[in-house]
């Protein structure tokens, strides 16, 4: 069921000797090479951000930016239309208007997932061109460092192009139209710190721009740094998985962005707290990454993600509160989706594994294209293994999907392979190491499936099976308290590449309630060496079945420690597995 980290003993001893708990000192090692400077991951500094100037071409844009900006230009502005992109799209925008520009001289361009697809598209480039005031500038944001083709054609209408971004840059190199590519991922680019979300680039060069205003005479000193945009920046940067394990800067910007969001500053976070929370204290990167941002990736999902940035941009809460009930009725529709393309996709995942397959391929003709990427998810989490999951393209005789992959497998590289081998089968393709997209064509199916498994057997012969849960090991019965649930807090922002802690043991059932609208949770009280602790297991059971575990029973659990604020602050085990075994019996 699981396997337990592995610790670093310099990074253990290390955080020993700074005072650390052994169980956060445990965390820490867990996630943290020997060379990781713990100064930077426990008080991470903002005055530790490399300037703009350390990425290539930032320079180029900001000063093409502030010609836009004193010569009064139509600024366009085009983001992603998920959750990186469309803070990116927030920050771009604050800035502009800080600066000076009008509202209605700044456009806005975000694509719809379904009929534009990723990044600069034809589409959306056509709807630019046909706009009746085309801007002559347009800065994206989070995507535009694979769409040359489309560039091109902005370029030769007479607009130029500058490019933020933080994805691969691909093997032609960066977009030869593009005025400026800033690109922290580019070969030549020296910045520091290549794992910067989207929203964080654009955060960088709109914090040049205002530094050349200001010696241009634009700007006056007392025009307000950008620190107070960096509640965009801490949501962006959360959501869209990048790393936060030895990236200070993300560390930072999290840690400063989680107490603009606290302050409540803007209406957007006044709703989501007011909706999503019991108190300010339940406001962490978690809730970002698991309450916050799904909803706002269920409007990209199933429909035009505009709504998403109006709810972070407006300064009205009534409007505010209208786009959050929205938001937030897509992610129920999104949810439904979900729950019924895994029930459908989960028998199928496993004819693959038993079949032999390293990767799961699985096409849900009847699947919806906004959530493949959470199934694959899920099915990763299912079987270990990286998962691809295909529905029916917008163009006939495509599929397209999503990819999800596990540690120490790169997914984009496996599909650079997989083109070299056939690359009659893959029409466009990106991503990261962690997740890709792809549009194949249909009739190429079963070549490109065995081209998948055979490069993963080629690049990766181990063939890395991935255990359902990674924990970091048992806790004393001392550890089972508010002060050392206070202590792993404080070692926080948790997200990717620093995983919030989980445990496992075995406890003893004292009380079993099913709880929720329908039923499907569990309330529990468990037993842990004479003294009772109450817990939560969310989804532990489908409606109408028996209770997951029951009084009397032992189960064993994959769980992390939390604060009930419900009941004022109270110490409480959150579930995230449990099986019912005979007393004492651990499966390691």
């Amino acid at each position: 069921m699981h396997t337990t980290r592995e610790i670093s003993p310099t990074v253990f001893a290390d955080a020993r000797s700074r005072g650390l708990s052994a169980v956060a000192a445990r965390i820490l090692a867990g996630r943290l090479s020997e060379a990781t400077r713990l100064d930077a991951v426990i008080a991470p500094q903002l005055a530790n951000i490399p300037p703009p100037s350390k990425l290539q071409d930032a320079d180029r844009a900001i000063a093409r930016l502030a010609r836009a900006v004193t010569d009064h230009e139509s600024i366009g502005v085009l983001t992603d239309y998920d959750a990186d992109g469309l803070t990116s799209h927030a920050v771009l925008t604050h800035a502009l208007v800080r600066f000076g520009v009008a509202e209605d001289r700044i456009s806005h361009w975000i694509g719809h997932r379904l009929e534009d697809g990723y990044g600069i598209s034809g589409t959306l480039v056509d709807r630019l061109l046909e706009s009746g005031d085309q801007p002559t500038v347009v800065i994206s944001a989070d995507c535009g460092s694979s769409d040359e083709p489309h560039i091109a054609r902005l370029k030769a209408a007479g607009i130029d192009v500058i490019v933020t971004d933080h994805h691969r840059v691909s093997d032609a190199g960066p977009p030869v139209s593009a005025y400026a590519v800033v690109n922290p991922n580019r070969d030549d680019c020296e910045y520091p710190d290549q794992a910067i979300a989207g929203c964080m680039v654009s955060w960088l060069v709109m914090s040049g721009l205002r530094q050349a205003l200001i010696a241009q005479g634009v700007l006056g000193e007392s025009c307000p740094k950008l620190g107070d945009l960096l509640d965009y920046v801490a949501l962006g940067t959360v959501a869209d998985c990048v790393s936060l394990g030895d990236s200070e800067i993300n560390r930072a910007v999290v840690n400063a962005g989680l107490q603009y969001i606290k302050a409540r500053r803007r209406p957007c976070w006044d709703v989501a707290a007011t909706h999503l929370t019991r108190a300010d204290r339940d406001i962490s990167s978690e809730w970002l990454a698991f309450q916050l941002a799904p909803r706002l990736n269920a409007r990209g999902r199933i429909d035009h993600s505009m709504l998403g940035f109006e709810f972070l941009w407006t300064d009205s809460r009534t409007d505010a509160e209208s786009a959050f009930l929205q938001l937030d009725a897509d992610n129920k529709t999104r949810r439904a989706l979900e729950k019924k393309m895994v029930e459908t996709a989960k028998p199928l995942a496993r004819r693959s594994r038993v079949a032999g397959s390293h990767v799961i391929c699985v096409v849900l003709h009847d699947g919806h294209a906004g959530v493949q990427g959470i199934v694959a998810s899920r099915l990763v989490e299912a079987e270990g293994v990286p998962a691809l999951v295909l529905t029916p393209g917008s163009e006939p005789g495509t599929l397209t999907g999503s990819m999800r992959s596990i540690q120490g497998v790169d997914a984009k590289l496996l599909l650079d392979d997989v083109v070299s081998e056939v690359p009659q089968a893959i029409l466009r393709y990106g991503g990261h190491t962690g997740a890709c997209g792809l549009t194949l064509v249909e009739a190429e199916l079963p070549s490109f499936s065995e081209a998948l498994q055979r490069v993963f057997s080629s690049r990766y012969p181990s063939h890395p099976v991935a255990p359902r849960f990674i924990t970091d090991g048992t806790l004393l019965v001392e550890d089972f308290s508010l002060e050392r649930v206070h202590e792993l807090e404080s070692l926080g922002p948790f997200g990717r590449g620093f995983e919030a802690p989980v445990f496992d043991g075995v406890f003893e059932v004292l009380s079993s309630r099913p709880v929720g609208s329908d039923g499907t949770h569990l309330s529990l009280e468990f037993s842990i060496d004479g003294q009772t602790v109450r817990g939560i297991w969310f989804s532990a059971q489908p409606t109408g079945h028996p209770a997951a575990a029951s009084p009397g029973d032992w189960l064993q659990c994959v769980f992390g420690l939390s604060i009930n604020t419900y009941r004022g602050l109270e110490l409480s085990i959150t579930v995230r597995h449990g099986e019912v075994v005979t007393e004492g019996v651990i499966d390691g």
